[in-house]
């Protein structure tokens, strides 16, 4: 076995510099001590046998994670263009995908022809010569940003790092008969009597979030974007939650008692049967903690480790017990903690002030070694739970190398923990780190608690997948396409500019679909509804208006999609938002408050409807007089919509073409004029990169005269 190197684990190097060559050597030296650790770990299982038994039921056996990171390489390496062919299809077919684990109650099955553990060693070494050869060829400029592709040779290193410690929780998991002890891998000795946990004050303070592509360090997508909160002053523990914290509310059958639990969590301790944490052994009347590779005795003074449902039980029970708002922090406020602290970054040359990066023991600190001001532990020795579900910062994007890094995660499930553990290197142990997980996963990972009077605000992390509701997110909030300019900004152009010195009080977005015109009206008029009969339309414009922020996704071709995200602030309508409302309704059945209006807007509304002379006989009354009525529509009448007999034209009467016009002719004629059109307006529904429907519609626009 070889020994614990003397150095320090490499830092994640800088990605600017003038040094051409010094930075392809530090590259290729992080590389190299990346995979060499890597492997070290895995020298902690006993035999080859218990590379293929499972820890869990839920995960691959370690022979997959062997082989993946490797596989990793090869494939991202192909979509940069870096190699053109594979180097064995059979492993890289295996050792792609299946990392995330399944849901704690879906039994994995399948069963797998997996490699000899020989033939995965030789293929990493066989990747791991062409990676080298790559650092040696590739063309190298200073900084390396987004789009180098030396970015994607760091992509691959920075994955293997994430995977060191994945997987040492993995070799956590496993029987204890599979391991073996390791001097490089070896658990801290120190253990004494927990302190008394305390809260200490917070002030209250503004905290940012997020970076930007020429942050001089290489970054997940996830953390790029910007947030900026003010967060209210509140408490947080002292230290972390230590096993002894944790004792009581064990020993008052805290993991039996329904009431602590939330929803999820309840299910999950009913699945599992669980009555204790994890890494908890039972001996005789005491307790042991079972370690990467030992089962040693109880170290009270160390923190707990627990997944999220049992840190929110605890909290629940806390605050039950003292009658005060105990939960866990916000990711906001783990960044106050973080400046209130008064920490940096892990140092370069030197140790961290903090139980993490491999700079101390392969194993939890005691939960007062390492003080950060006045607290202790804000980063390192175990990762801290918060209540905030992943989200995409304001301006997120997605590499192309790594399209399924974090989308995944944007479900409400994943939540987000901060810090890092004593294992985490690289981008991990960075302050801007963002990594989310299944509430039931577990990971060297506790928690600290906070008290805090204002809620735990949950930020919407959805992309709309639906295909119409995308396609319609697109229409009329996307890009535009074959140089036709959006549909529904350009009627509320030219309602705004049929208006000219008239009032400009209300206006009706009648069929506003996902809402864009009504913003855009909002422009010119003090007041703007928007209603649609489909409540799942008007949820997008709600959305807008309320988080002023639209996610969705677009058909790429078959089952490939990619991310979009569409601002109000970006799309320059974020000082209207207070000026628009939206309503779910019938256009043919109007509630009388729908009234009173100086423009009414209905885009290609009228063949959808089941009566549309119904709306039209009586949509005068709506209108103040001199008011404006603006109607868009492709004629497109069809029985689905509505029943023949219903219709406005487009059909033969007494042997004459009887269009559309002559029949709005004919059922505005008594209220209105028509002062403008017909005109026909184009526009562009994207249904796939390459199928498109091109339209035109009809616009006239007439003038309530009784």
């Amino acid at each position: 076995m070889r020994s614990m190197p003397k150095l320090l684990f490499q830092r994640s190097p800088t990605l600017s510099g003038d040094d051409v060559a010094a930075k392809r050597e530090e590259i290729r030296a992080y590389f190299h001590t990346t995979l060499d650790r890597y492997e070290q770990l895995f020298e902690t299982l006993r035999d080859d046998e218990a590379y293929f038994k499972k820890s869990i039921p839920l995960r691959h056996p370690l022979i997959f994670y062997l082989g993946h990171t490797s596989t990793f390489f090869i494939n991202k390496l192909l979509l940069a263009g870096l190699i053109t062919e594979r180097i064995n299809p059979r492993l890289e077919s295996m050792f792609a995908v299946g990392v995330d684990e399944m849901s704690w109650d879906d039994l994995n099955t399948e069963h797998y022809d997996w490699p000899s553990v020989g033939e995965v060693r030789n293929y990493r070494n066989a990747v791991r010569s062409i990676v080298d050869r790559l650092i040696n060829e590739t063309p190298l400029t200073l900084p390396i940003g987004w789009d180098n592709p030396w970015w994607t040779i760091l992509m691959g290193i920075e994955h293997e790092r994430i995977h060191l410690e994945t997987s040492s929780v993995l070799i956590r998991q496993h029987a204890l008969e599979r391991i073996r002890s390791h001097l490089a891998w070896a658990p801290c000795r120190k253990s004494g009597k927990a302190p008394q946990n305390q809260l200490i004050g917070v002030p209250a303070g503004i905290v940012n979030l997020g970076k930007n592509k020429i942050d001089p360090a290489y970054g997940w997508d996830n953390e790029y974007g910007r947030r900026v909160a003010d967060v209210p002053a509140f408490q947080a523990g002292k230290y972390l939650v230590s096993n002894q914290e944790f004792l009581p509310f064990v020993q008052a059958n805290g993991y039996g008692t329904e009431s602590c639990w939330e929803e999820e969590g309840r299910a999950w301790q009913r699945h599992t049967r669980a009555e204790h944490p994890t890494f908890w052994r039972r001996h005789g009347t005491g307790w042991r903690l079972r370690s990467m590779t030992e089962e040693i005795p109880m170290p009270w003074d160390w923190p707990v480790e627990v997944n999220y449902h049992e840190a929110k039980a605890f909290c629940n029970w806390k605050a039950a017990a003292t009658g005060q708002p105990f939960r866990l922090p916000t990711e906001d406020e783990w960044y106050r903690l973080y400046d209130v602290a008064g920490l940096s970054e892990v140092p370069q040359t030197e140790p961290a002030a903090a139980n993490i990066h491999l700079d101390h023991s392969a194993s939890s600190h005691p939960v007062n070694e390492f003080s950060h001001g006045e607290f202790y532990d804000v980063v390192g020795n175990v990762w801290q739970w918060t209540e905030t579900p992943i989200y995409p910062f304001e301006g997120f994007d997605i590499h192309p190398h790594y399209d399924d890094f974090t989308t995944p995660t944007f479900d409400g499930r994943h939540n987000i923990m901060k810090g890092g553990s004593w294992i985490s290197s690289g981008n991990e142990s960075l302050k801007s780190a963002r990594y989310a997980f299944r509430r039931h996963f577990f990971q060297h990972a506790g928690f600290r608690y906070v008290v805090a009077d204002a809620p735990a605000i949950q930020h919407d992390s959805h992309y709309e997948t639906d295909k119409l509701l995308s396609e319609y997110a697109e229409f009329h909030y996307g890009d535009e396409y074959f140089g036709i300019p959006n549909f529904p900004k350009a009627l509320a152009e030219l309602a705004i500019s049929a208006m000219r010195d008239k009032p400009a009080h209300k206006a009706l977005d009648l069929g506003c679909a996902s809402g864009r015109a009504t913003f855009e009206l909002a422009r010119h008029f003090d007041d703007v509804t928007g209603v649609d009969f489909s409540a799942r339309f008007i949820g997008q414009g709600v959305q807008l208006a309320g988080q002023g922020v639209l996610r969705y996704t677009l058909t790429d071709e078959g089952d490939l999609v990619f991310y979009k995200e569409r601002t109000l602030t970006g799309l320059g309508l974020d000082t209207v938002r207070h000026k628009v409302k939206f309503y779910q309704g019938d256009a043919c059945n109007l509630k009388p408050l729908f009234s009173g209006y100086d423009l009414i807007l209905a885009a290609n509304l009228i063949d959808r409807l089941y009566d549309p002379a119904k709306l039209l006989a009586t949509i005068h009354t709506r209108l103040n007089p001199g008011g404006l009525l603006m109607l868009a529509s492709p004629y497109t009448w069809l029985e689905e919509h509505t029943k023949r007999e219903a219709w406005i034209g487009g059909f033969k009467r007494d042997g004459e073409s009887f269009s559309t016009l002559d029949g709005l002719k004919e059922v505005l004629g008594s209220h209105f004029k028509l002062i403008h059109g017909p005109q026909e307006v184009p526009f562009v529904i994207r249904e796939t990169r390459r199928k498109f429907q091109h339209t035109l519609s009809e616009v006239t626009i007439w003038e309530r005269v009784a």
